[in-house]
């Protein structure tokens, strides 16, 4: 196996005998095989459009498929096996309709006309053949480009998923993910071509946010500022962890009245802004952090835990009875709930003893979305303009195990009584429950929501760069990102198609990109890896 997705990928340089985050090579293989035969699917799925034949099917499928392969989504082999036979009969499907049209189905070999083995271990033996490493004399620089957009378009996949759940879909956004599947199969396109569609990604992904944005906000209401209670309440307790606002309105409506308090973990605590998740008078506050503590926390937990979106660490034995999941989440031997229907989830919370006693006294606030911190805009610009609020901060991004992460915490320790910190996503659990008090009733710091939040951050930058009438690279602002898995890499994609500066990024740079194509990055957006907390500030506040 061969795979330098993550961050925490090992050495610094790539896993090849087993992923830091418990990949299998098995697993490795099979997920190199999908995506391979997603690439032969997106050239019909092209010609398709050229023949007016746009199946939705297909749509859903490939950004299904693409996400499966995230990090930490899916470790069951036998899904995989499942998604590359389905994968193979759409094409088939696809071409035979295409043909019926009077358009191109010879695409020559490879992906296009790849047929799977029989049984896993010889799908894993062709996916061997198919990896990263595939092709010993490709240029690198190239191969780093073609990864950089793959990743990309893995958070794409994501978070048009997560948004075509609540019934928010974009044909563009479809559109451009079998192009850019196709565009890597082409040996002709050089490093211009791939940058520029890697910038495309990025762009395509502020629609796929933008539409996510729409269904949580359309279904749930905008966040409001909220206190959340952290910790345990007596009785019969759910924790759910992931990213999935609808199967946790789901549970919540189905666990009503059952004597069951419901918590969130991890990504879930934004969903406590919104009034409509809010109502319900079981959903009761958070426990737990996120990637450092997920193991203890999961072992710790006295009830059962529903994961909706990509677990960090895989269960142990100890307690994976306790442990559901949905969507596209799966590990061998935990049970997957592909209906709806949480039953089992509510079954087995009845089951365990819960919470035998009340626990701290202690809440963080969230739901400072771009609504809530645009609605105390006019407070925001004075504090501004009188030199109250000096600079603004965003430090946010992924969450990991490895080693440099207390960075983040040590810095926003460390950055001065003068300035506000915007915070979003699963990183913001190194630091997320300080009290940093206030500044002229603004509080110092302000969590914006889960990681596809970034698209209100962005709004929240657009319009203060508005109010000012300025650019936004000119605002008193500095992006400081922790980085993990592939939507991080699309967020990323995202500020730099929209010319931000500056940014500094951590905990280590990406093993995928090369030295030459990280000049390229440096030269044109001055993106540059984090130093030390004390250095960073005195290069940003001087």
């Amino acid at each position: 196996m061969f795979c330098y997705q993550c961050e925490q990928t090992a050495k610094g340089t790539g896993c090849d005998k087993l992923g830091v985050c418990g990949k299998k090579p098995e697993i490795a293989a099979l997920q190199d095989l999908l995506l391979y035969a997603v690439k032969g699917l997106s050239l019909f799925a092209i010609e398709g459009r050229k023949n007016g034949i746009n199946e939705s099917e297909v749509n859903k499928f490939a950004c299904e498929a693409i996400f499966s392969t995230l990090t930490n989504v899916d470790f069951d082999p036998d899904r995989f096996v499942e998604l590359i036979g389905q994968c193979v009969a759409l094409r088939k499907s696809l071409a035979e309709k295409i043909s019926a049209a009077g358009g191109k189905t010879d695409f020559g070999q490879g992906p296009a006309t790849f047929a799977p083995a029989d049984g896993t271990d010889a799908l894993v033996t062709q996916g061997e053949e198919v990896g990263i490493k595939s092709d010993p004399d490709i240029n690198p620089d190239v191969l780093s480009l073609q990864q950089l957009l793959i990743y990309g378009l893995k958070g794409l996949a994501a978070y048009a998923d997560h948004a075509r759940i609540l019934g928010q879909e974009d044909d563009a956004v479809y559109q451009f993910v079998f192009e850019a599947m196709a565009a890597t199969l082409n040996k002709e396109a050089g490093a211009d071509e791939l940058v520029g569609l890697a910038m495309k990604c990025g762009e395509v992904n502020l629609k796929a946010m933008e539409l996510l944005d729409a269904g949580n906000t359309g279904a749930y209401g905008h966040p409001v500022p909220t206190k959340v209670p952290l910790g345990a309440k007596t009785g019969k307790a759910i924790l759910v962890s992931g990213h999935d606002l609808k199967d946790l309105e789901t549970i919540l409506k189905q666990s009503e009245g059952k004597g069951i308090n419901v918590y969130t973990h991890g990504e879930m605590l934004p969903c406590h802004g919104y009034p409509e998740l809010k109502k319900y008078s079981h959903f009761y506050g958070h426990y737990g952090t996120a990637w450092q503590n997920q193991a203890k926390e999961f072992a710790a937990f006295p009830g059962a835990i529903l994961m909706t979106t990509n677990c960090i660490q895989k269960p142990k034995d100890s307690y994976s009875d306790n442990i559901f999941t949905t969507g596209l989440v799966g590990w061998p031997g935990v049970k997957h709930l592909a209906e709806k229907d949480f039953t089992p989830v509510i079954e087995r919370a009845l089951e365990l003893p819960g919470f035998t006693a009340d626990g701290e006294d202690k809440s963080v606030m969230v739901g400072f979305a771009r609504n809530a911190v645009m609605g105390v805009a006019g407070t925001v610009i004075e504090a501004v303009k009188s030199k109250a609020i000096r600079h603004f901060f965003l430090v946010g991004g992924c969450d990991g195990a490895k080693q440099g992460r207390n960075y983040y915490t040590e810095l926003v320790e460390k950055i001065p009584e003068d300035c506000v910190i915007l915070t979003l996503a699963c990183g913001k659990f190194r630091f997320f429950d300080q009290d940093l008090g206030d500044i002229g009733g603004i509080p110092r710091l302000l969590d914006v929501g889960q990681c596809n939040d970034a698209y209100s951050a962005v709004q929240i930058a657009v319009a203060l760069a508005g109010a000012f009438e300025c650019g936004v690279n000119d605002l008193p602002l500095s992006m400081i990102l922790s980085w993990y898995e592939q939507k991080a890499c699309v967020i990323l994609l995202s500020l730099l198609h929209l010319g931000i500066k500056d940014i500094r990024l951590g905990p280590t740079l990406p093993a995928f990109i090369t030295p030459n194509v990280l000049n390229v990055l440096v030269e044109k957006f001055n993106l540059m890896p984090i130093g030390t907390p004390d250095e960073d500030l005195k290069a940003i506040l001087g």
